[in-house]
């Protein structure tokens, strides 16, 4: 519908006038340029653009490196690497049982097992701060390809900043117990970690009021208090020299 009243408009405005010499009404009403010598002709922008304003340009997605690229196509899948008779099997077969024709999720399974492999503590850590981490990390990488690709999937979205803060919560934990391994992991894994924002709450007429009334009752109890702490710290210092006095007769000393 708004083609056809656009199209009417740009009709009933090229009918009223026509530009200049060398131009002359096509099919449809529109406007050409005649040109002599080669017998085509060329309309004018304004027609072009109104046929083509409804065709918008796609935009070409840049090509993203894959954390997966670093896996060999040719490595067999966890099931079949260890079977003894994997050598006397034809080339198809092998090539079915590769990565090659795996399925994401079972590369990013083996994915996650490298990274676990390069910061395990020992052969059979499994649940760790840094094998958690690193299977996090793994998870994260791949849902930022994903978006990368799908920017409007809100679930996906959803799941990779819930992964990204549990990962922030282990490295404050390794970081605030274990600061060396807090270091090695991230340099192996390649996180840059980010210390929190300090906290900052919003001063409030009300918050403000409330503040210094607090600070007005801290203030008098102190004054309350401080007789009886006077009184307690010269006992203290009594019973110090005495004590003192005490140790130096019995050693003999004069005092």
């Amino acid at each position: 519908m708004l083609l056809r009243g656009l199209r009417g408009a740009l009709g009933w405005a090229l009918s009223c006038r026509l530009p200049g010499p060398g131009w002359s009404r096509g099919a449809g009403g529109a406007l050409r340029l005649q040109e002599a010598g080669e017998g085509r002709a060329v309309y004018s922008p304004l027609v072009q653009t109104a046929r083509c304003y409804a065709r918008p340009a796609k935009k070409k997605q840049q090509a993203l490196l894959s954390h997966l690229d670093d896996i060999p196509p040719t490595m067999l899948k966890k099931d079949y690497a260890n079977v003894p008779i994997i050598d006397k099997v034809d080339d198809v077969v092998k090539r079915l049982l590769s990565l090659e024709m795996a399925s994401q999720r079972e590369r990013v399974k083996i994915k996650m097992q490298q990274l676990a492999d390069k910061v395990r503590r020992s052969p059979s850590d499994r649940g760790s701060c840094e094998v958690q981490t690193a299977v996090l990390t793994a998870k994260i990488q791949t849902y930022q390809e994903h978006l990368h690709m799908h920017p409007k999937d809100k679930r996906n979205r959803r799941v990779m900043l819930m992964a990204i803060d549990q990962r922030k919560k282990l490295l404050k934990y390794l970081r605030r117990t274990r600061y060396d391994i807090f270091e090695r992991t991230c340099k192996v894994l390649g996180i840059e970690y980010m210390l929190p924002p300090p906290y900052c709450r919003r001063m409030t007429r009300r918050w403000v009021a409330k503040k210094a009334f607090c600070l007005k009752v801290f203030n008098e109890v102190q004054k309350r208090k401080a007789p009886e702490r006077l009184k307690q710290r010269r006992e203290w210092q009594a019973k110090a020299r005495a004590a003192k006095e005490q140790a130096l007769q019995s050693e003999g000393t004069p005092v």
